[in-house]
C-alpha cells in the first residue's frame, strides 16, 4: 500500500497510559472514561520527559487527542512537562479506540470463555466483537481525520492501542493485514510514543504497559 502525501512537519503519536479497565483486565474499546491509575500517570511522565528532551520547553506543536478521559489525562501530564496550555488542545471523536460492542466493558475473562480468545498472540490484535468496529472502519475513519486535519506543522496525537495502530499503518504505508485488509503498523506498550517524519516511523520513547487496547 502507497503511502499518503508526505507531510512536512513531525507527528507524534502517543498511547495513553494504564487505565483502571486495564489493570481490572476488562475490554476497554471506546469507553468515554475509564481514569489513569499511579502507573498510568507515571508512564505519562515518562512520555512527557521523552517529548521534552526531543522538542524542548514551548515547542511549536499543535495538541490533538482522542475526547476519552484517558488520553485527555494523559495529554495533560505531557502538556506541562511542555510548558504548553492542555486547553489549546484539539479532540476529535475520529481518534477514540476500537469500538467493542457488547464486549465492551466486560471481563477478558468472561468474553474468553463465551467466544475464546480474542487477542492473537502473535500480533496483539483484538478480535473484533461479532457487533463491533471493524479494522477497514478505524482506517476510514482516522483516514478521514488525516484528510481534515491537513497541515504542514508538528503535532502530537494521544490516542489509543488498537486505533493508533491504525493510523500509523495509515500514515506510513504499512502493509494490508492479510486478515483484516488493513495497513497495521506493529504493536507497542501503553506509555509509548513514536515520531513519524516523511512516512518514515521511529521509536522516540518506548512504555511499560502490556494491554492491547
Amino acid at each position: 500500500m502507497e503511502s499518503r502525501r508526505e507531510r512536512r512537519g513531525r507527528d507524534y503519536i502517543a498511547r495513553h497510559g494504564e487505565t483502571v479497565f486495564n489493570a481490572g483486565r476488562r475490554l476497554q474499546g471506546e469507553h468515554v472514561h475509564t481514569p489513569l491509575t499511579r502507573t498510568g500517570f507515571a508512564q505519562a511522565e515518562e512520555m512527557g520527559r521523552a517529548l521534552r528532551a526531543e522538542l524542548g520547553e514551548r515547542p511549536a506543536l499543535t495538541l490533538w487527542a482522542s475526547p476519552t478521559g484517558r488520553a485527555l489525562q494523559t495529554l495533560a501530564v505531557i502538556a506541562e512537562h511542555l510548558c504548553l496550555d492542555w486547553h489549546d488542545a484539539r479532540t476529535d471523536p475520529r481518534l477514540v479506540e476500537i469500538g467493542m460492542g457488547g464486549w465492551g466493558g466486560r471481563y477478558y475473562v468472561d468474553v474468553v470463555a463465551q467466544a475464546g480468545p480474542v487477542i492473537d498472540p502473535l500480533t496483539g490484535l483484538l478480535r473484533p466483537a461479532p457487533d463491533g468496529e471493524r479494522y477497514h472502519q478505524i482506517a476510514a475513519r482516522v483516514g478521514a481525520w488525516l484528510d481534515d486535519s491537513e497541515s504542514d506543522g508538528d503535532r502530537l496525537i494521544l490516542m489509543h492501542g488498537i486505533s493508533s495502530r491504525v493510523l500509523r499503518g495509515v500514515m506510513t504505508g504499512a502493509d494490508s493485514h492479510p486478515e483484516y485488509s488493513t495497513p497495521i503498523a506493529p504493536g507497542l506498550p501503553q506509555g509509548s510514543v513514536v515520531r513519524i517524519e516523511r512516512g518514515r516511523e521511529s521509536v522516540l520513547h518506548e512504555g511499560t504497559g502490556g494491554s492491547p487496547a
